[in-house]
């Protein structure tokens, strides 16, 4: 990207580069019982271009039928976590848990060693809808271990709340089911908003790693108003005064230490955001 195109979707942050992933570029497929999108190569779709940002590997968009979902698979070496939107999310696993995950709940797995798992829709009537993120952990060989974590709509409302970031971080504790972000064996921050109609939230950009100029981020807009494989539409957010970006639209970023990424709403009903911050 020229200096010159970076400046114009940045102009508030012109040393912040943008580079939009908009909803119509990402993987899916529509399984009847599943339908997904996959911001990075995942499954049956792969694009050399998208295969991690960071220690991001996996941001995938899920709506699972009724009665549906996947079956018992294994994982290993690998910090996955789920985020759910709406409807409500069984998760089983080797370690013992059973729980009924609904809106608002943050649920990861720190897979480690390795841990076996299923993600069931038990309900009968309505959809459910959550993005599946997958990060690498920065040690192998952990034990695993499970936490979750609530975040009501009302904590998250014109406000942007970290959800989860790395052990040793601020207020992050290791309780099972603690207050707080939930803890994760990666160097990778979650953010989450629901921003109101003219409502603007800032993300600023920590240190980068030794040796780096920059830090990453990525910011995903939540396909709140419905499953929609064509242009994105909805909610409306606007990005360091430049680049604005629908449901299901992302975007890449790179700053320096003290840069800023804003998002403002530009739209006429609230928008629900995602706000990764990685190394």
């Amino acid at each position: 990207m020229s200096s010159t195109a970076a400046t114009t979707l940045s102009p508030l942050f012109p040393n912040v580069k943008l580079v939009p992933r908009l909803n119509t570029e990402r993987g899916g497929a529509d399984h009847g019982w599943l339908k997904t999108f996959h911001t990075f190569s995942f499954a049956g779709y792969w694009d050399p271009r998208y295969m991690s940002f960071g220690n991001l590997r996996v941001i995938n968009e899920d709506r699972v039928e009724p009665t549906e979902g996947f079956g018992t698979h294994g994982h290993r070496e690998m910090e996955i976590f789920s985020y759910v939107v709406s409807g409500e999310l069984e998760h089983k696993d080797s370690m013992g848990n059973l729980e009924i995950l609904k809106r608002g709940d943050i649920q990861l797995t720190s897979a480690g060693t390795g841990i076996r798992h299923s993600e069931y829709n038990r309900n009968n009537k309505s959809t459910v809808h959550f993005l599946q993120i997958w990060a690498e952990p920065h040690t192998r060989g952990l034990k695993p271990k499970y936490f979750t974590r609530h975040f009501t709509d009302e904590e998250k409302t014109d406000k942007l709340v970290t959800v989860v970031a790395p052990i040793g971080s601020e207020d992050v504790n290791e309780e099972r089911e603690g207050s707080g972000p939930a803890p994760v064996q990666s160097n990778v921050t979650l953010k989450s908003t629901i921003l109101s109609p003219g409502k603007s939230v800032e993300h600023i950009f920590p240190a980068p790693a030794s040796g780096e100029t920059q830090r990453k981020g990525y910011v995903h807009v939540i396909q709140t108003s419905g499953y929609n494989t064509k242009a994105a539409k909805g909610s409306r957010v606007r990005v360091n005064g430049g680049l604005e970006l629908s449901e299901g639209d992302g975007a890449f970023a790179w700053g320096a230490a003290g840069e800023k990424l804003q998002i403002e709403n530009v739209g006429s009903t609230p928008a629900e955001v995602l706000v990764f911050d990685m190394e």
